[in-house]
């Protein structure tokens, strides 16, 4: 655990660049996707499963919507022994809307870049 496919960890980055632009230009809804793709693809890297969450709590704090900001606080607590045990729910997008325990589908596209296969 721990290491991050080169490409993965390129998207994931963006992932994280083009959230920031969308949460300037008010886009909020694809802010939130990208933050969950970041999430997604960072669950291997206990570092940046936990900077994705540092994230997700900002932009919750930001909106003022309480819910994020528990669900993401409870997850900091959480993400990284997650990580190191390899012991995370696969494909969790990371919100406080979806249970911090339920495994969802991956996208084929996030799959093939964390070479999964």
């Amino acid at each position: 655990m721990g290491r991050l496919p080169e490409p993965a960890r390129r998207r994931l980055v963006e992932c994280l660049d083009e959230a920031t632009d969308a949460s300037a230009l008010g886009e909020t809804a694809r802010m939130w996707t990208l933050l969950e793709d970041a999430h997604v693809l960072s669950q291997p890297s206990a570092y940046l499963h936990v900077r994705v969450h540092i994230r997700m709590l900002v932009a919750g704090l930001k909106s003022r919507d309480r819910t994020e900001v528990r669900g993401q606080l409870v997850r900091l607590l959480v993400a990284a022994p997650g990580s190191w045990s390899g012991r995370y729910p696969v494909g969790n997008t990371g919100r406080a809307r979806i249970p911090a325990t339920r495994s969802m589908p991956i996208r084929a596209d996030i799959e093939a870049l964390l070479d999964h296969g």
